[in-house]
């Protein structure tokens, strides 16, 4: 069998975690011989005779037959494959936003040239969850898929739920593991999970659904009182990546949820991820695994590589007519004085609570009408998944008065 030659490009926490687990797999008809980085001067822990500091010259070097991109720039990430497949080199990626944003035109891309893209690093690190959905849920018909899509926010909700460690404590400790980025805004604001949603919707629906469209919001607005409710009530708070397929009718949500002990949401906890699948014909399967880390996720990207050896390409779904409803959510809405008027904004109401300085309400409310408030500073939602009778108020025995 031909041995390939990869040119890797990007060579961080992914693109080490790559070179690592392929030295580690021998028997992989595979090799990297040309690695681009940007800072030269910086000390790596590989043959420098390996490293090169110009993309195009890796891309057009006639002895590269794959290339694997491990950038987190989109643009220049998007440039890379349009180039590499041009020269009908195949490409493996991690970088999720890029592929969300863009996948109809790769698809495209793909098709014209008759050379593949993989990118299951890109989605839930370690979880092979694309190439599930691709090869045994092809005759399927797919009607929810959900779970927790980032390792990062998992970890940092179960270090202050489990360790009483405040945000900031969780979130220092996570960059210091290497499961958050020194600027994490797009795991904690919920941008991570969303593009990781865009992709999956084309995988399991047929449908392309630009991240733009998809309602979300993060961890980052969260504030003691919603953690002191979920302790009183025997919940834990995730943070959730949800597409629901009904008659023509597809709801998309990244959120914060409160889930109870009957949830298998409950028990992933750090760094992991849980993608939920919910069909017509195998009802509901779970795939659980390290959804961040350099080897997780290093392992992924080889799996593509050597997907690519053999022959595989995607299969996609053809694409079927479809909306995005207004839908009616259960929510638990915490607020203070000044921005009382949401109440107004509800349904209806199960219960409500008002504090000193904070309040919140239970309720159902139209996701538009949601939308319309969460960018309010001192106002927080979080989707409620349990039954309401199984939230008692005798329960909550805590205050918002400090």
């Amino acid at each position: 069998m031909k041995r390939y030659n990869i040119g890797l490009i990007g060579f961080g926490c992914v693109g080490q975690g790559f070179y690592e687990v392929l030295k580690a797999n021998p028997s992989i008809p595979a090799q990297i011989t040309k690695i681009v980085v940007k800072d030269a001067s910086k000390e790596r822990a590989v043959d420098r005779n390996l490293l090169s500091f110009n993309i195009d010259e890796l891309i057009n070097d006639p002895a590269i037959d794959m290339v694997v991109e491990l950038i987190d720039d989109v643009d220049v990430a998007y440039d890379i494959l349009k180039k590499s497949l041009s020269l009908h080199k195949p490409v493996v990626t991690a970088n999720k936003k890029m592929v969300a944003e863009n996948l109809s035109e790769l698809i495209s891309l793909q098709t014209l040239y008759k050379t593949p893209i993989l990118y299951e690093g890109a989605v839930c690190g370690s979880i092979p969850i694309i190439q599930t959905i691709d090869r045994y849920y092809q005759s399927e018909n797919i009607t929810s898929i959900s779970g927790i899509f980032n390792g990062s926010t998992n970890y940092i909700l179960t270090k202050i739920l489990e360790q009483n460690l405040t945000y900031d404590e969780a979130l220092q400790e996570a960059q210091e593991n290497g499961f958050a980025e020194s600027d994490p805004i797009l795991d904690v604001g919920g941008f991570d999970p969303k593009f990781k949603l865009s992709i999956l919707v084309r995988h399991a629906f047929g449908h392309w659904v630009h991240p733009d469209q998809i309602l979300h919001w993060g961890i980052n607005k969260l504030q003691n009182q919603d953690f002191d409710f979920a302790k009183a009530n025997g919940l834990k708070i995730k943070l959730v990546a949800k597409a629901d397929y009904k008659n023509g009718s597809l709801s998309l949500t990244v959120a914060p949820h409160f889930v109870n002990a009957q949830d298998p949401l409950f028990y992933i906890d750090n760094e992991n991820n849980v993608v939920i699948i919910d069909g017509e014909f195998v009802g509901r399967q779970t795939l659980a695994g390290k959804g961040a880390g350099s080897h997780p996720t290093g392992l992924a990207v080889l799996s593509d590589v050597k997907a690519i050896i053999y022959g595989t390409a995607y299969h996609y779904k053809i694409p079927l007519e479809f909306i995005i409803p207004d839908s009616v959510i259960d929510v638990y809405v915490r607020y203070d004085a000044t921005t009382d008027f949401v109440v107004e904004l509800f349904e209806s109401i199960s219960e409500k609570y008002v504090g000193k300085q904070s309040s919140y309400v239970l309720g159902s409310i139209k996701l538009n009408q949601l939308k319309s408030i969460l960018n309010i500073d001192n106002v927080n939602a979080i989707v409620m998944t349990q039954e309401k009778k199984e939230l008692q108020t005798t329960k909550l025995t805590y205050s918002y008065a400090s």
